[in-house]
């Protein structure tokens, strides 16, 4: 294991490592970092709070500082894109930081914000643009940003622009970018697409692994609950009574849903806000920050929440529904037990949901510890007959009702951090503007 300062990094950049009281890397840094230093192309598999961002930002930046001149206008020379509208904030946030006492410039553009003010700030060029897929594509349409000159290109997330219906946008963004040029390609999980996507962005790329797939945060203490769905709410509040103080993330399946219980929360007493694909972005910008600043102790948010979201002090996550792709499920949960703390996971599982618990169970290859309803569940899933079926034989039950928050784009598609994760130790206005 090394020290960043091991690396022979810009002197700007050791400044900031010290200010920002980074000392040692996390393993994906560790790794991903001297090979993207040396300029091969990465395919980093990892699952969020791990640090990614100072993975591939830090010798993103290294390099850029490496090779100084003014981009020319409307030109980037790196490309960053994230699927959703927070984790694009995040990224630049936590790169301004890093970059500060430099003159490298960083411009984002994402949906739900002002086009023309995106296009004026492009107009000077930059060093490193990270942006949304969707309002990308608006962009190089209205003829407002040239990618020729791009020779340094992150993919963050890559699997959830897929599931997000990116597929295409990326198909339409890659001819555009310029050559020879580095790529990292960061990933929780690794489809049969996002394999082909990998094909086609990497050349003789270094892979690099920190967990296997579908493992789910190794410090954040799981159960379910086992209930019918009239009774969830009163669990809920009952869960909240707990510890009324404690920071808490409530992931709903519907924006409506979202919507419901934060202003029936309000109601209660609680002090609650909520996060979802229909809330303006300077209105979801307001939630976050009044939740990371303590001045709100419960967000309620759909899956639009579940990545790019960094706020180390969440103690628990509370799934009042059971996502329709099990791979959420360890987003979500990973919200919690970041920079190195513990957190809490607990899922209030509908009779109607156990189909989706058992999806997140065999993803995760582990059962959740059942905290109450086993007699239940029990009754719900008989012997099917006396000779189980391959894989367990369980019965199963659908999981209803509502439309996820973005599951038009989802269906549509091609299918499916500040820095740390290890602590000191280092989307809008068109269909698919995210």
């Amino acid at each position: 294991m090394f020290d960043f300062d091991m690396l022979g990094l810009a002197p700007a950049l050791k400044d900031a490592l010290v200010r920002l009281k980074f000392t040692k890397p996390t393993p994906i840094q560790a790794q991903a970092i001297p090979l993207a230093l040396d300029g091969h192309d990465i395919l980093g598999l990892a699952q969020t709070g791990t640090g990614k961002t100072l993975a591939f930002g830090l010798p993103l930046i290294d390099r850029l500082l490496a090779v100084p001149g003014k981009p020319a206008p409307k030109t980037p020379k790196a490309l960053i894109l994230a699927p959703t509208r927070e984790l694009v904030n995040q990224i630049a946030d936590n790169l301004t930081e890093l970059s500060k006492n430099t003159k490298v410039r960083i411009v984002t553009v994402v949906g739900g914000q002002s086009i023309l003010k995106q296009m004026q700030a492009l107009k000077r060029g930059c060093d490193i643009l990270v942006a949304t897929p969707g309002r990308l594509i608006d962009l190089i349409e209205r003829e407002a940003v040239i990618l020729d000159q791009v020779t340094y290109l992150v993919l963050d997330e890559a699997d959830q622009m897929l599931d997000m219906g990116f597929g295409q946008a990326l198909q339409r963004i890659e001819p555009e970018l310029g050559t020879p040029r580095q790529t990292m390609l960061f990933s929780a999980t690794m489809s049969k697409q996002m394999e082909k996507i990998s094909a086609a962005y990497l050349n003789k790329p270094r892979k690099v692994q920190m967990a296997a797939e579908g493992t789910a945060a190794e410090r954040v203490e799981q159960s379910v609950h086992i209930v019918a769905e009239s009774v969830k709410n009163d669990l809920l509040r009952e869960i909240l009574n707990q510890d009324r103080k404690a920071p808490t993330l409530i992931f709903v399946k519907t924006k409506f849903g979202t919507e419901k219980l934060m202003k029936a929360l309000v109601a209660q007493g609680y002090n609650a806000g909520s996060i979802h694909g229909n809330k303006s972005q300077s209105q979801r910008d307001r939630a976050i920050k009044a939740f990371r600043d303590g001045q709100m102790t419960i967000l309620c948010a759909t899956d639009v929440a579940a990545r790019g979201i960094d706020i180390p002090d969440v103690e628990r996550v509370i799934n009042l529904n059971l996502p329709m792709q099990p791979d959420a499920y360890i987003h979500r949960i990973g919200r919690t037990g970041r920079a190195g703390r513990s957190g809490i996971a607990i899922t209030l599982c509908a009779t109607t949901e156990i189909a989706l618990l058992r999806d997140v169970e065999k993803l995760m290859k582990t059962e959740i510890p059942v905290a109450s309803g086993a007699e239940l569940l029990r009754n719900l899933e008989p012997p099917v007959n006396n000779t189980p079926k391959k894989g367990g034989g369980r019965r199963r039950f659908g999981g209803g009702g509502g439309k996820p928050d973005g599951a038009k784009r989802a269906h549509r598609g091609q299918g499916a951090r500040k820095f740390g994760g290890g602590g000191k130790n280092a989307s809008g206005g068109r269909k698919k503007s995210a």
